[in-house]
Protein backbone atom coordinates (compact mmCIF):
# COMPACT_ATOMS: atom_id res chain seq x y z
CA UNK A 1 0.00 0.00 0.00
CA UNK A 2 1.51 3.37 -1.02
CA UNK A 3 2.31 6.11 1.48
CA UNK A 4 0.81 9.53 0.77
CA UNK A 5 1.83 12.95 2.06
CA UNK A 6 -1.20 15.21 2.05
CA UNK A 7 -1.05 18.91 2.83
CA UNK A 8 -4.37 20.52 3.67
CA UNK A 9 -5.23 24.08 4.59
CA UNK A 10 -4.53 23.26 8.27
CA UNK A 11 -2.63 19.96 8.48
CA UNK A 12 0.03 17.73 6.98
CA UNK A 13 -1.16 14.13 6.97
CA UNK A 14 0.94 11.04 6.31
CA UNK A 15 -1.18 7.98 5.52
CA UNK A 16 -1.23 4.70 3.66
CA UNK A 17 -3.92 4.37 1.00
CA UNK A 18 -4.58 2.17 -2.01
CA UNK A 19 -4.80 5.15 -4.36
CA UNK A 20 -5.22 8.93 -4.44
CA UNK A 21 -8.99 8.71 -4.10
CA UNK A 22 -8.66 6.62 -0.93
CA UNK A 23 -6.12 9.12 0.44
CA UNK A 24 -8.57 11.97 -0.19
CA UNK A 25 -11.23 9.96 1.64
CA UNK A 26 -8.94 9.75 4.69
CA UNK A 27 -8.69 13.55 4.71
CA UNK A 28 -12.42 14.10 4.29
CA UNK A 29 -13.18 11.64 7.12
CA UNK A 30 -10.64 13.11 9.54
CA UNK A 31 -10.82 16.81 8.61
CA UNK A 32 -13.97 17.50 6.59
CA UNK A 33 -13.50 21.27 6.63
CA UNK A 34 -9.93 21.11 5.24
CA UNK A 35 -9.16 21.46 1.55
CA UNK A 36 -6.34 19.42 0.01
CA UNK A 37 -3.59 21.80 -1.09
CA UNK A 38 -1.01 19.23 -2.19
CA UNK A 39 -0.85 15.44 -2.39
CA UNK A 40 2.30 13.44 -3.02
CA UNK A 41 2.70 9.71 -3.35
CA UNK A 42 5.90 8.94 -1.48
CA UNK A 43 8.46 6.82 -3.35
CA UNK A 44 9.03 4.53 -0.37
CA UNK A 45 6.86 3.07 2.36
CA UNK A 46 8.50 4.95 5.23
CA UNK A 47 8.50 8.56 6.35
CA UNK A 48 11.64 10.24 7.70
CA UNK A 49 11.95 13.70 9.24
CA UNK A 50 15.50 15.04 9.46
CA UNK A 51 16.34 16.48 12.87
CA UNK A 52 18.66 18.93 11.13
CA UNK A 53 15.74 20.36 9.17
CA UNK A 54 13.90 20.91 12.45
CA UNK A 55 16.96 22.55 14.01
CA UNK A 56 17.56 19.71 16.47
CA UNK A 57 21.19 19.02 15.63
CA UNK A 58 22.57 19.43 19.14
CA UNK A 59 22.55 16.78 21.86
CA UNK A 60 20.69 19.04 24.32
CA UNK A 61 17.31 18.08 25.72
CA UNK A 62 15.63 21.42 25.13
CA UNK A 63 12.55 20.64 27.23
CA UNK A 64 14.62 19.71 30.28
CA UNK A 65 16.68 22.87 29.94
CA UNK A 66 13.55 24.99 29.46
CA UNK A 67 11.84 23.50 32.50
CA UNK A 68 14.98 24.02 34.57
CA UNK A 69 15.04 27.67 33.49
CA UNK A 70 11.36 28.04 34.38
CA UNK A 71 12.05 26.51 37.77
CA UNK A 72 15.02 28.81 38.42
CA UNK A 73 12.93 31.82 37.43
CA UNK A 74 9.96 30.74 39.59
CA UNK A 75 7.77 30.75 36.49
CA UNK A 76 8.71 34.27 35.38
CA UNK A 77 8.56 33.86 31.59
CA UNK A 78 10.84 36.79 30.69
CA UNK A 79 13.50 35.72 33.17
CA UNK A 80 13.21 32.09 32.00
CA UNK A 81 13.74 33.21 28.39
CA UNK A 82 16.88 35.11 29.38
CA UNK A 83 18.18 32.10 31.30
CA UNK A 84 17.46 29.81 28.36
CA UNK A 85 19.29 32.12 25.97
CA UNK A 86 22.27 32.17 28.32
CA UNK A 87 22.28 28.37 28.82
CA UNK A 88 21.88 27.39 25.16
CA UNK A 89 23.12 30.34 23.12
CA UNK A 90 19.73 30.50 21.38
CA UNK A 91 18.37 33.69 19.93
CA UNK A 92 15.41 35.49 21.49
CA UNK A 93 12.77 34.05 19.16
CA UNK A 94 13.81 30.41 19.61
CA UNK A 95 14.14 30.84 23.38
CA UNK A 96 10.67 32.40 23.56
CA UNK A 97 9.11 29.55 21.58
CA UNK A 98 10.75 26.86 23.70
CA UNK A 99 9.87 28.48 27.03
CA UNK A 100 6.28 29.23 26.00
CA UNK A 101 5.84 25.70 24.64
CA UNK A 102 6.97 24.22 27.91
CA UNK A 103 4.72 26.56 29.87
CA UNK A 104 1.75 25.35 27.81
CA UNK A 105 2.73 21.69 28.33
CA UNK A 106 2.15 22.14 32.04
CA UNK A 107 5.46 23.13 33.56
Amino acid sequence: MPLYEIETTSHIIITWADDEQAARAVVSDAYPSDDVVRMTRRPRDTWVISKGVLGLTTKMDICTIARDCLSKSSGDKVHAIRLYMHETGSDLEKARKVIESNMVMGW
